[in-house]
């Protein structure tokens, strides 16, 4: 019996409503279901083991939240697309169908993660898991913090910006891709750096071989934060360091379009979001 879990977004009525008439069908199939709401992270990694696939009803956001989730346990994602941009995701609800996901007919592909780890005075303080991005950024201010960087334990440069990204193949396709920075195929396993609005800096953003450690220590004198796939901040003081690399995890997502579907997505998501062109009525051609 398959067994397959249902993430909501505790917000979008549609979504529940789907996620329990796709349970229906899933379980007239003899599959077994769970429904979760997507926002209660603690109940997704407590059931995710248990799990042998997992379906998210909403948009990138909450393909986010699943994979931090579900990526200890290696349980695959599929991801149906509620929100606007959807690169994560791999279907429309038009597109469901509950026989396909039963009987098992999909590819399974597998996208790296990074793991943070902040230290503040010699200590570890936390330590969290990202498919997209961490970002050490100001806070409310508009002023710049400094980032002295290192990679593997050599000095790189110190950043006067915004902030500093450092994002995953997956999340160079998010806030990198906002700062003019790469778009990098998901199955790479590199890195991507990038400083947010630097000041006076030659280095817009730089691709790190697999295996890099990253260190960003802060130097500011007012609120600054870190943030984890833009859904999870810490505050940070001065001083504080982030130390960036390869998590143990992957993030698995079950997959029916061809193996090449990144290309093809990428181009028509980018186009989606194309400025409309205005019609010329006085000299049209």
């Amino acid at each position: 019996m398959k067994r397959i879990l249902l993430l909501h977004h505790p917000k979008l009525p549609r979504s529940l409503q789907l996620a329990q008439k796709w349970a229906a069908q899933l379980e007239q199939l003899d599959a077994h279901t769970r429904l979760l709401s997507s926002w209660e992270a603690a109940q997704v990694a407590q059931a995710a083991p248990g799990a042998d696939l997992v379906i998210t009803l909403g948009g990138d956001g909450t393909i986010l939240r699943a994979a931090r989730a579900c990526a200890p346990a290696g349980v695959p994602i599929l991801g149906i697309n509620l929100g606007r941009v959807g690169f994560l995701s791999e279907m429309s609800p038009e597109q469901f169908d509950a026989r396909t996901v039963v009987t098992g007919a999909y590819w399974i592909e597998e996208r790296a993660m990074l793991r943070a780890t902040l230290t503040r005075r010699g200590a570890a303080i936390g330590s969290f898991d990202a498919l997209n991005d961490v970002v050490v950024g100001r806070g409310r201010l508009a002023r710049v913090i400094r980032v002295t960087t290192r990679i593997d334990d050599d000095y790189l440069t110190t950043f006067v910006a915004d902030g500093v990204i450092l994002a995953t193949a997956t999340g160079s396709t998010a806030y990198v891709f906002a700062t003019g920075g790469p778009i990098l195929a998901p199955e790479v396993k590199t890195l991507v750096l990038a400083p947010i609005a630097p000041y006076l800096s030659p280095l817009r953003s730089l691709v790190l071989p697999e295996g890099s450690r990253v260190s960003l220590c802060l130097q500011t004198d007012h609120h600054s934060i870190l943030t984890v796939d833009g859904q999870i901040d810490s505050d940070l003081e001065n001083g504080d360091e982030v130390v960036a690399q390869a998590s143990p995890h992957l993030a698995r997502f079950a997959r029916f379009q061809p193996r090449t579907y990144f290309y093809r997505t990428l181009v028509d998501r980018l186009r989606e979001r194309e400025p409309a062109r205005e019609e010329n009525t006085e000299n049209p051609r």
